[in-house]
């Protein structure tokens, strides 16, 4: 059975890890920083000086370091390519993603969550007088420790493509994604991504480290939630970088 030590050494898999730690600090600080009255372009702003103070040199998806989408805006999915962050304000009670993409030496973070507001700053899931958050955010919770518990090495991207959306479905949720993938590889070139998608009979044991990030939105829901992490396996077990 591969592992993910026989074909990336650990120097390499420290150097992803700080940049992924650095993700985890941005997105603790945003939960202090992101109040009602800010818009997406100055969370997005100050999301990128505070990546540039931790020592983040470069964002690898299209040189953007947050994609920053609030309220209903949250179902948009959209290339960075295409992206542009607006002057929508976060309300009282309300919904922000964010998703960032920092690197230093070509080596890559890939991290996403979705912020409650509460009486307008960021609060716990619970605390949302909006049901259709507080129950989209448990089911991403629910989604990511499934996918956990079946997948394997073995396993080819298009088995948990399938079986994945069909979770999701069940659950009453729809995967927003304008690709309709549910992860990819994390590479050195953005063209060289594998995702997880229909057609694809790669092998998660043929690649390192890979995202998990579904997009979800209630079937007939307002909202769009995000939770992403980078996965790898070790010694045949599945692990959170």
């Amino acid at each position: 059975m591969t592992s993910v030590k026989k074909y990336m050494n650990t120097e390499d898999l420290k150097k992803y890890k700080k940049v992924q730690t650095i993700s985890r600090e941005i997105i603790q600080f945003l939960r202090s920083f992101i109040k009602e009255g800010q818009s997406e372009k100055e969370i997005a702003e100050e999301a990128e000086k505070f990546m540039k103070q931790k020592g983040i040199n470069s964002y690898w998806y299209y040189n953007l370091g947050a994609m920053v989408f609030v309220g209903k805006r949250t179902t948009i999915s959209i290339s960075g390519k295409d992206y542009q962050p607006t002057d929508l304000k976060v309300k009282s009670e309300d919904l922000v993603t964010v998703d960032l993409a920092p690197e230093i030496d070509g080596f890559w973070g890939d991290y996403a969550r979705s912020f409650v507001i509460v009486n307008g700053k960021v609060g716990e899931t619970e605390q949302s007088k909006i049901p259709e958050i507080v129950q989209g955010i448990n089911t991403e919770t629910i989604v990511h420790k499934e996918f956990q518990n079946f997948i394997k090495e073995e396993m080819e991207l298009q088995e948990a493509y399938a079986k994945m959306n069909l979770f999701i479905d069940k659950l009453g949720f729809e995967n927003l994604d304008f690709k309709k993938n549910l992860g990819h590889s994390i590479e050195k070139n953005i063209d060289d991504r594998k995702y997880i998608e229909a057609g694809n009979n790669i092998k998660f044991g043929e690649i390192d480290l890979f995202t998990f990030e579904p997009h979800l939105k209630k079937k007939n829901g307002y909202y769009g939630v995000r939770l992403e992490n980078i996965y790898y396996f070790n010694k045949g077990k599945i692990q959170i970088l």
